[in-house]
């Protein structure tokens, strides 16, 4: 398969090329320019991305962040079993639970909740406080699933729900929960808190401000 411009083993982090010297040197420069590739692609073209860390995987499948790449490509082009099965065996591997809310993630999008929460339940505290806020999100989402709606929101607080406070995750926590009561039929609630993630959001990445505007539309 042809390698995009630029996709060159240089292009990993240092952690990641320091794996790949487990390989023979021709072969880590071919599982790393695959790999390049693959973190090139994933925003605008997941499928093929996928197609490169598949090819990595291929070359050097019990590499850790092969397997991590293999992942999260295949968790971006929509692939929930295969995503699932590359990051299990990414924590066997590690024992980080760096992935769990991506894990959590695939099992919601397979229909399976449960498992979810079970995955939520049983990583304990040993969380990045990004990755323990993901995981809520999942949580609250799968609660959702189940029609358990006020469960939703009450999975969703917590001391970091907090309009004062502003921290790299706040608008996507903020707006999960907005969205959340909004289900739950709390629409007085939900409106603002869709305004607290619209002005915690520097980077305009979700679209809180349009929906506080068209649920108080709704309500005239």
């Amino acid at each position: 398969m042809a390698l995009p411009e630029g996709a060159d083993i240089g292009k990993l982090d240092a952690e990641a090329r320091q794996e790949l010297k487990s390989l023979p040197k021709a072969q880590a420069e071919e599982v790393g320019k695959h790999l390049a590739a693959a973190g090139m692609l994933i925003d605008e073209d997941p499928e093929l991305a996928l197609d490169h860390a598949r090819i990595a995987r291929g070359k050097a499948s019990r590499v850790a962040v092969v397997r991590e790449a293999a992942g999260l490509a295949a968790y971006h082009a929509g692939e929930w079993a295969e995503a699932l099965s590359d990051l299990r065996a990414v924590r066997r591997m590690t024992g980080s639970n760096a992935h769990v809310a991506v894990m959590a993630d695939c099992e919601r999008a397979l229909g399976r909740p449960e498992r979810a929460l079970d995955l939520a339940k049983d990583v304990g505290t040993e969380l990045s406080p990004s990755t323990a806020v993901e995981l809520r999100i999942v949580a609250a989402g799968a609660r959702r699933d189940m029609g358990q709606l006020d469960a939703a929101v009450v999975a969703l607080q917590g001391p970091d729900l907090d309009p004062k406070r502003k921290n790299p995750w706040s608008a996507r926590l903020f707006y999960a929960y907005a969205d959340n009561l909004e289900a739950a039929g709390r629409t007085d609630e939900a409106i603002r808190w869709f305004l607290n993630a619209a002005q915690a959001d520097d980077d305009e990445e979700t679209d809180a401000a349009e929906r506080a505007v068209e649920l108080g539309a709704a309500l005239q």
